[in-house]
């Protein structure tokens, strides 16, 4: 069983950039595909970024691509989302995900363990 505990939200102006940190708990973070999903006031959660187990493969929903990056530090037995030229659009309670597994996983109910969730919001 793992863990998650979110941190990095707040507060940012439109353009600007924030990371986010998942840090996890146990022995085997490493054997964990990790993923990220946001859900906005009155949304469903969605899709943001996923990273495979060795970090080496990840995937990108369109509405981030090319502005967020998804990465991981399994020595440390945390992952991250970079975020950069954040909109408005982005405000986002951001939740990571966990679950044994290779590659990546896109849908939520593919995670067996979430942490509590970070507030992101993105003032125009």
């Amino acid at each position: 069983q793992v863990q998650l505990v979110e941190s990095g939200g707040g507060l940012v102006q439109a353009g600007g950039s924030l990371r986010l940190s998942c840090a996890a708990s146990g022995r085997t973070f490493s054997t964990y595909a990790m993923g990220w999903f946001r859900q906005a006031p009155g949304k469903e959660r969605e899709f943001v970024a996923a990273i495979s187990r060795s970090g080496v493969v990840t995937n990108y929903a369109d509405s981030v691509k090319g502005r967020f990056t998804i990465s991981r530090d399994n020595a440390k037995k945390t992952v991250y989302l970079q975020m950069n030229s954040l909109k408005p659009e982005d405000t986002a309670v951001y939740y990571c995900a966990a679950r044994g597994g290779t590659y990546y996983y896109l849908e939520s109910g593919e995670y067996d363990y979430w942490g509590q969730g970070t507030q992101v919001i993105v003032s125009s």
